[in-house]
């Protein structure tokens, strides 16, 4: 099967080195294959695939580069153990991982290709990759969906101009391999600049702050409706404090009218507090799914099981989501990437404002601050969130796979 407009280009680019910013589905990995066998074509070529992790370098290519290979008879013998492809020209493919990059130092190269680089440390290109490409003039593609304004951007950036290298820029609908449809589906499920990096391959930058959808003069606003006879609480267990929200449903999402916050408590204690404010009133609750299990109060209570001893009714997923996947959908409700706001906040839950401006990730990762907290809040409102409108995933459209390798 022939390469797409966009893949052919980059293809075609006669520069030792290319980086490539992609959307999702772009079809990288088919693209890296192309790459991978034009070298290996020639005789004692010497290929490294790199992945950020060792399992995603399995998943990603190792299977069907396998298949592709042996389907042409260019296999000598494979090595599953170490991942690697020798061809009866004596070239080798070598899958590895950018998480154990000091087993890469040493070699020497003709080709490597850096998969998802954007998610690896800028130490494996320099200093590991780089030098292994100096003895025999090798070259590199680097190609990755965005993560933010760093070291990979400042390449990208350096390639426009620089001598022998070039950069290139595709979106999602530019690769071909997902329909318009799917993607303006995908535009309503993600927060704006989640949607812009991931299937425009923009570079964003949210900066540390988590919740960087939140807008004050926009999320903000006082709730004047009759309060419903059914109440939705986002709760999370801790003993200081115990947190928890009440929203209302609205015709587009949810409102939050009032927050609980209790120093060196329990959840009896949240659980009276919320029937002392709001009795009479059907309570669905929506805890952290760890508290099914968690015991803060006496012997054989669960957090969720005291919940339901005042008559609240309980619903949480059996395991927890993945962090990231519960706060994309709390940022996609406070703005999605159509502009849509559906997830406002009451003036008078100050500490949830506060939390949700202030809460930001550990330098220099993805990880969230637990220490600083201002967790709690968002981990109310996100359990609430995450279950009533969870991020919808994109249905996997298969990559096309390669019938041939065409000729060079």
């Amino acid at each position: 099967m022939a390469l797409t407009t966009p893949q052919q280009t980059i293809f075609d680019d006669p520069a030792r080195f290319r980086v490539v910013a992609a959307g999702r589905r772009f079809g990288k990995t088919y693209l890296s294959m192309y790459e991978i066998a034009r070298i290996a074509r020639f005789p004692n070529k010497r290929i490294f695939y790199v992945a950020p992790t060792y399992r995603m370098g399995k998943q990603i290519i190792w299977e069907d580069l396998k298949q592709q290979l042996s389907d042409r008879k260019w296999v000598k013998r494979i090595n599953e153990s170490d991942l690697t492809i020798t061809l009866v020209n004596n070239s080798r493919i070598s899958v590895r991982s950018a998480d154990n990059f000091d087993s890469m130092r040493g070699v020497s190269l003709d080709f490597i290709v850096l998969d998802e680089c954007a998610f690896m440390d800028r130490e494996v290109w320099t200093e590991v990759l780089r030098p292994t490409l100096s003895d025999r003039q090798g070259g590199a593609l680097f190609i990755t969906t965005p993560k933010g304004f760093n070291w990979v951007y400042d390449m990208w950036t350096y390639a426009k101009t620089a001598e022998y290298w070039s950069s290139f820029q595709y979106t999602t609908i530019q690769g071909g391999n997902v329909t318009p449809e799917e993607v303006e589906s995908a535009r309503h499920d993600l927060d704006l600049k989640t949607f812009q990096q991931e299937y425009e391959a923009s570079f964003e930058n949210a900066g540390h702050i988590i919740y960087h959808s939140f807008d004050i003069e926009h999320n903000v606003k006082s709730y004047t409706d009759d309060i419903p006879k059914i109440l939705h609480l986002g709760c999370d267990f801790n003993i200081n404090p115990v947190s928890g929200v009440i929203g209302v449903k609205n015709k587009t999402g949810m409102h939050i009218i009032d927050e609980i916050v209790i120093s060196d408590s329990n959840t009896d204690e949240l659980a009276q507090e919320v029937v002392r404010r709001y009795p009479g009133y059907t309570i669905v609750a929506y805890p952290d799914p760890a508290g099914a299990q968690r015991k803060t109060s006496a012997v054989g209570r669960t957090d969720h099981s005291i919940l339901q001893q005042y008559g609240f009714e309980i619903k949480a997923h059996r395991r927890h989501t993945a962090v990231n996947d519960r706060i994309n959908a709390v940022n996609k409700m406070y703005c999605d990437a159509a502009g849509e706001r559906r997830l406002f906040i009451d003036p008078r839950c100050r500490k949830t404002i506060e939390c949700v401006t202030k809460h930001q990730y550990k330098e220099g990762t993805r990880v969230p601050d637990k220490e600083s907290g201002y967790d709690h809040q968002n981990d109310a409102v996100g359990y609430l969130i995450d279950y009533l409108y969870p991020i919808r995933r994109p249905h996997d459209q298969t990559e096309n796979q390669p019938t041939i390798w065409g000729v060079y």
